[in-house]
């Protein structure tokens, strides 16, 4: 059977201040009335049942994620004890299905990425879906580039696998870091580039045995820990499987090293909103280009994103470039180009006893 698993876990830091630990970018309203996790869950409701979903999280996100959300049911949470990236929270997802359904196939989404049409997507994962449930493959979506984009990894693709099919399917050159201005635009004409969209499609029994190959070490502690699954040992083995495990991504543990790496060019409008550069591309912008949310004045303002979340009116004059946002405690004004930077920012307030309660 075909599963949805959701990783919503971090805190989106570079969100900050509008995302904190109590409320990440997951569980705001950036791209719509609902949250992002909501938009993420909206896409596959349709597609893949509720009792087939599963939402991987932190333990601090549980009860504001149930409250929001109040059609899941507990069931539908996998709670981490700790964040240690998505190689462990889709290889903790991966054991629980597995337990259930070894012959599982699984649909793994972010749940802060922005993507239509939704239709386009479903269809592009059922035909994943449906190769991966018959072939030993590992599919990570990939998604036309529509821009030189720096900020995003790339996957460079081979031979095509399924010629003359509807949706056609790509061997998997290989991964390739997020690159230099010239390579972006390398990339982005010769058409053999895709941006790596963080979506995957396989099935339990080949994510485990690529797992097996790349990480061994990580497969026999999964292995260990499903045997405790639904006993009362289960919450002390995923607190020791987390307090040893290694910190890493899917894509650096397990896809880099797998010769058996599949794509689907990905014809979707796709956006990782993975900072506040993201609202001047997905949000309606006013004839000076800039985006502003909430009660503003922006009188010779330039390019400048302004999000009022606080009391009162934020006002600019005369500025261009910036990214002004306004909470209830919190006031951030920082240069456009600082803002891929600004995990910098958050680190400083986490150093200082003082200023630790604002993040």
């Amino acid at each position: 059977m075909l599963y949805a698993v959701i990783l919503a876990g971090g805190r989106g830091e570079r969100f900050w201040p509008l995302s904190r630990s109590e409320s990440p970018k997951q569980l705001l309203r950036l791209t719509s009335d609902k949250t992002m996790l909501e938009e993420t869950f909206s896409r596959v409701e349709g597609f893949i049942p509720l009792e087939r979903t599963l939402i991987v999280t932190g333990e601090e996100l549980k009860e504001k994620i149930l409250s929001t959300m109040r059609f899941l049911k507990e069931d539908n949470l996998l709670v981490e004890p700790r964040g240690r990236n998505t190689c462990l929270a889709i290889g903790l997802a991966a054991a629980h299905l597995g337990k259930q359904d070894p012959g599982a196939v699984m649909v793994v989404l972010s749940s802060d990425h922005q993507i239509s049409p939704p239709q386009r997507l479903v269809e592009i994962l059922q035909t994943a879906a449906d190769h991966a449930q018959g072939e030993d493959c590992l599919f990570t979506i990939g998604v036309v580039p529509t821009r030189a984009e720096t900020a995003y990894g790339y996957i460079e693709l081979q031979e095509m696998v399924t010629a003359g099919a509807a949706i056609p399917i790509y061997r998997v050159e290989k991964f390739k870091e997020k690159p230099s201005k010239l390579a972006a635009q390398e990339y982005y004409y010769d058409r053999k580039h895709l941006w790596n969209s963080g979506i995957f499609v396989w099935s339990i029994k080949s994510l485990l045995s690529a797992m097996k190959s790349a990480k061994p070490d990580l497969a026999g502690a999964l292995r260990e820990y499903q045997e405790k699954i639904g006993t009362a040992g289960e919450l002390p083995a995923r607190r020791e499987l987390y307090q040893e495990a290694e910190n890493v991504s899917v894509d650096h543990a397990i896809l880099e090293k797998a010769k058996n790496v599949l794509t689907i060019k990905a014809d979707i409008h796709w956006d990782d909103v993975g900072s506040w550069l993201a609202l001047s591309r997905i949000k309606k912008l006013d004839r000076e280009n800039n985006v502003i949310i909430g009660e503003s004045l922006a009188l010779d303002t330039y390019e400048t994103t302004i999000l009022n979340d606080g009391p009162g009116l934020v006002a600019t004059y005369g500025v261009s470039d910036l990214v002004v946002v306004r909470t209830d405690d919190v006031v951030l004004v920082a240069h456009k180009t600082r803002i891929p930077d600004i995990k910098e920012l958050v680190a400083h307030l986490s150093k200082d006893e003082k200023l630790r309660r604002f993040l």
